[in-house]
């Protein structure tokens, strides 16, 4: 099996690679990080390809050399807050949407018809998305998109599977910034875990960890104006 994983060289896209490899896939590590690609490359079975997963001139000349693949997982991503919704930061806004958002419409230029029939794209989104959250405006817009985006997909796509993964608090350098609790945080190589046993099962959606997303999945159900009170109160 030949699996791409952008954003692999940190976080769970990292653990993804290693544990991929271990497990025999041919893995082709994507990233910016020349530093850390390279130590990625020195696990058997892996080879590193360098792009900025925003650029698709980029994505198209990094994989030229890989014709095709069985399994392609768009990971790559980044977590901006918004501190003061009055003072609206459009730029920080587009950042985050570019990241999170366009970059797959680029992946998907770029990979989607090199990907095997009967293969499968894995697109990484959040939970953040089950409800609205303090500080959240670009990142759970941004997630938002791509989680309707893999569901659009998977009606449109007969000889691909499609799986959208929507993880809870996963510990990483990323969310180490966070200066607000994680409720069941995970780590990355046990969200990992929980991703390959539902890519592996063909889930069209995983979600993890298990309790946490349940229960966000259940606060659905409140009337809006409820949850925005709750929500509210959160500590930011």
């Amino acid at each position: 099996m030949i699996t791409l994983i952008t954003g692999a060289t940190s976080g769970i896209g990292e653990q993804l690679a290693i544990k991929y490899a271990q497990m025999g896939d041919t893995v082709i590590a994507c990233g910016r990080n020349s530093e850390k690609l390279a130590e990625l490359a020195k696990h058997e079975n892996i080879q590193a390809c360098k792009f900025d997963a925003t650029n698709l001139q980029e994505i198209k000349e990094a994989t030229i050399g890989f014709p095709h693949f069985d399994r392609v997982i768009l990971n790559a991503g980044n977590c901006e807050y918004i501190d003061d919704a009055r003072n609206f930061d459009s730029a920080l806004f587009e950042r985050v949407i570019n990241v999170n958002l366009l970059s797959m419409g680029y992946c998907l230029e770029a990979l989607l018809p090199k990907i095997n029939t009967g293969g499968q794209l894995v697109l990484v989104s959040s939970s953040a998305t089950y409800l609205p959250l303090p500080r959240s405006e670009a990142y759970g817009a941004s997630k938002a998109g791509v989680s309707y985006l893999a569901k659009s997909l998977a009606v449109d796509l007969n000889d691909v599977d499609v799986t959208l993964v929507h993880p809870g608090f996963v510990k990483t350098p990323l969310t180490n910034k966070n200066d607000f609790p994680m409720p069941m945080a995970v780590t990355a190589e046990k969200a990992a875990d929980y991703m390959i046993k539902g890519i592996h099962k063909r889930r069209k959606d995983v979600h993890f960890p298990y309790r946490f997303t349940l229960i966000l999945k259940a606060l659905r159900i409140l009337p809006l104006p409820l949850w925005l009170k709750i929500a509210k109160g959160l500590t930011r």
